[in-house]
């Protein structure tokens, strides 16, 4: 099923502000908060979609992809939340300090650790990578495999830093709830500040058995092979998001993203422009004169165009539908033929004296040169 509009999920403009953007998340995440409709899967799941739209558009590399092209700038499936499983919990987590004055107790046991706690969860940072795409991978769409290094989850303790079945023990210097709280006295009384535990570095909780494969981190250096899904159309320089593919956090924390950055390998005889694609079709004298049927070059193979007789050089043939597909959409661009006329360099005599016979008759006369500003338009842009 088709996703729907970000700015349709949150009920916010386009042209909408981050304030206002945090502002309409916090009204949904109200709405449909799981404490408020207990066991209601529909309330759950607009929860849920409210999250990923505000994940997307709160953050402004990726609401400038959203807003250019689309989900398919995201990485489509591959994108947000919805396509890797992304629990309650897991948004507790990420967005745990849009929650504060809500009210919730414990979240009905969503996301509790977060919020009852106050324990950080650490984010592991993202990757980027560049794919260079042909031509005909970019009209067709293409599945990739890239291979990675990156942090991956220590296999020996399963991403926890701890061995054994007692491995941790209670933080003693925050007592298990992530932060400390210090009271200082200052001229206007005593004020309190709370800050991440220095002890636990927010999580509440001391390994007392190290793994020895990662030194209690939960993440070793590895390779991963990653099926990345690049849709049609894709243009240089676009951004495709994996969720949850980048560097693996500390002590099973959530994974960071892997952004993927689209190259584009030039064509031996189409040029990009848009949607569209330009093909420069040379005709000899003779086949511009007399027309007939010419093979020119598509992005998906030869085909066969009719060449009027007298076709003049820069003249442009339209054949639509034979260009790029838009992303995420189902329309196409054009292939543009331009006509261009060799004039050969070198005559042979034979050659030479036909070419002068023809020069006689006045079909073989230019006409004369009209007014017409195209061609000092062409010129000024040639320039530029």
């Amino acid at each position: 099923m088709a996703k729907r509009d970000y700015y349709e999920i949150l009920q916010v403009s386009r042209n909408a502000s981050q304030e206002e953007i945090k502002k309409a998340y916090r009204q949904q995440a109200l709405k449909y908060h799981p404490d408020r409709n207990p066991g209601n899967k529909e309330a759950e799941e607009k929860f849920k979609e409210a999250a990923e739209a505000y994940e997307v558009l709160s953050d402004q590399q990726k609401r400038t992809r959203y807003d250019q092209f689309g989900h398919a700038g995201l990485g489509g499936a591959n994108g947000g939340f919805g396509g890797h499983g992304m629990t309650i919990e897991d948004i507790f987590s990420q967005f745990g300090d849009i929650f504060g004055d809500f009210g919730f107790g414990g979240f009905g046991g969503f996301g509790g650790r977060t919020r009852e706690s106050g324990r950080r969860v650490s984010k592991g940072s993202n990757l980027r990578v560049k794919v260079r795409l042909s031509l005909e991978e970019i009209f067709k769409g293409v599945e990739k495999k890239l291979k990675v290094s990156k942090y991956i989850r220590c296999d020996e303790c399963s991403g926890t830093g701890a061995t054994g079945g007692n491995a941790y023990t209670t933080c003693s210097t925050c007592r298990g709830s992530g932060h400390v709280t210090r009271v200082t006295s200052t001229f206007l009384g005593q004020m309190s500040t709370t800050q991440l535990c220095p002890s636990c570095e927010g999580e509440g909780k001391i390994i007392k058995s190290k793994c020895p494969k990662c030194a209690g981190e939960g993440v070793i250096r590895g390779q991963e092979v990653i099926p990345v899904k690049i849709p049609a159309g894709v243009a240089e320089g676009m951004q495709l998001s994996v969720s949850g593919k980048g560097n693996a956090a500390r002590r099973g924390g959530i994974n960071g993203d892997l952004l993927v950055i689209i190259e584009e390998q030039e064509h031996p005889e189409l040029i990009r422009e848009g949607n569209d694609l330009l093909y420069n079709l040379n005709l000899s004298f003779a086949q511009a004169a007399l027309g007939g049927q010419i093979e020119v070059t598509t992005i998906d193979g030869k085909v066969k165009i009719k060449i009027e007789s007298g076709t003049q050089p820069g003249k442009i043939l339209r054949l639509r539908g034979k260009g790029l597909p838009e992303v995420n959409s189902y329309g196409h661009g054009d292939l543009l033929v331009s006509i261009n006329v060799w004039v050969p360099k070198y005559l042979s005599k034979e050659e030479r004296k036909v070419l002068e016979k023809l020069d006689e008759s006045p079909n073989f006369k230019p006409e004369k040169g009209k007014a017409d500003g195209t061609f000092f338009d062409r010129m000024r842009n040639y320039f530029e």
